[in-house]
């Protein structure tokens, strides 16, 4: 990033503001991710219980663009999808899947997201961690527990204005313990894909 240093001198408390190229590139990087959510979120693996990689994108977005970046990935992908752009499963889109019993784990999503930004704000750039992949690991467990919690409530509000009690671990029956195995690996995955990633955009990103 290019600074003018003929009529100011830098001081330690300087902020160092994005140029519009920066800006420019912090934008396609968002909207690239956002596109890789998108389509992580059409493919459908058929096990017993079927599945889509929405939850590694979210993942992989964070572990590569970092918290900020990241963030507002997945928050851009909510909103499409919420105004009624086909980019949830299966091609769908609209508030009215939101609204549904599972849409709140969709909106967990955004959760995850934070959960992974604050961990990173804390433990990486505040603290220095040097353990950035234990870090990465750790906050995208939590991150994904967070969605669990948000879609779990969700859930149980929506089901029981419409169908009736249902027990709470009924509900993580059906909703939480089929995916557990399948987005522990996704973990796996984001970490070492976004570790790969991360090392060559990182440079790019910081010359951006």
């Amino acid at each position: 990033m290019d600074m003018n240093t003929n009529t100011t001198v830098k001081t330690p408390s300087a902020k160092i503001r994005p140029t519009g190229k920066g800006k420019t590139y912090d934008m396609a990087y968002i909207a690239v991710f956002t596109v890789l959510i998108a389509i992580c979120s059409w493919i459908s693996i058929p096990t017993v219980i079927p599945f889509t990689l929405q939850t590694f994108a979210v993942f992989l977005s964070i572990a590569v663009l970092g918290g900020r970046r990241g963030t507002l990935a997945v928050t851009l992908y909510v909103l499409l999808g919420a105004i009624g752009v086909p980019v949830f499963a299966e091609f769908t889109g609209g508030l009215g899947i939101i609204l549904r019993n599972t849409g709140g784990y969709i909106i967990g999503f955004i959760f995850s997201a934070l959960v992974m930004w604050l961990m990173e704000s804390i433990f990486i750039k505040k603290l220095h961690v040097k353990h950035t992949l234990v870090i990465q690991a750790v906050s995208m467990v939590l991150g994904l527990l967070a969605c669990y919690a948000a879609g779990t409530v969700w859930f149980m509000f929506v089901y029981m204005k419409d169908a009736g009690p249902v027990g709470l671990t009924t509900v993580l029956g059906w909703c939480v313990i089929p995916f557990i195995i399948p987005d522990a690996v996704k973990i796996a995955l984001a970490l070492m894909l976004g570790n790969i990633l991360r090392k060559p955009l990182g440079k790019i990103m910081q010359e951006s």
